[in-house]
C-alpha cells in the first residue's frame, strides 16, 4: 500500500480577503484554481513559492453563505515555516492582522487568518535574536 499526504483544506467565507491574507501577507502564491458553478462553489490551491502538491492548503468557497464557521479548535492549525519571522509578523501587522503570540524568542508565532483558522509560523534555522517591538508584546487572545 502506498499514501501520500496532498494537501489541507479549510472554508472561507471571504475568498478575497482569504487570499489577501495567504498570499499578501503570509507570501502564499496559488497553483491552481477550480471553479464550480453547477456546484457552487471555487476551490484555490496555495503552496510557498516552489511548492506544490504536499505543501499545499485549499481554499474552499462556498457560494451560499454557510453562516458561522465556528472555531472547531480540533483542527489544531496549519504551520509554516518561514526565513525572517520579524519581517512576515511585521507584514503581517501593518496589514492589519493581529499578533496572537508575539516571536518574542525569535522562533515562533501564530496568527489567525479572516476566518479563524490558526496558523503557526516557525523561524527557519536557528532562532533570530529577540528585539522589539516583538519581545515585549503580549499575547492577545488565543491560536
Amino acid at each position: 500500500m502506498t499514501i501520500k499526504y496532498l494537501h489541507t483544506m479549510v472554508r472561507v467565507r471571504d475568498l478575497e480577503a482569504s487570499k489577501k491574507f495567504y498570499c499578501d501577507l503570509l507570501g502564499l502564491v496559488e497553483t491552481k484554481r477550480i471553479d464550480r458553478p453547477e456546484g457552487k462553489y471555487t476551490l484555490v490551491f496555495l503552496a510557498p513559492p516552489g511548492g506544490g502538491p504536499g505543501d499545499e492548503v485549499e481554499l474552499t468557497f462556498n457560494y451560499e453563505d454557510e453562516g458561522d464557521l465556528g472555531e472547531a479548535r480540533n483542527f489544531g492549525h496549519l504551520a509554516y515555516r518561514v526565513g525572517n519571522i520579524y519581517e512576515v509578523c511585521q507584514r503581517m501587522m501593518d496589514g492589519g492582522v493581529t499578533i496572537n503570540r508575539p516571536p518574542r524568542d525569535g522562533h515562533m508565532a501564530f496568527v489567525r487568518s479572516p476566518d479563524n483558522i490558526s496558523i503557526e509560523l516557525l523561524q527557519e534555522g536557528d532562532p533570530l535574536p529577540p528585539q522589539e517591538p516583538w519581545a515585549s508584546m503580549p499575547n492577545t487572545g488565543k491560536w
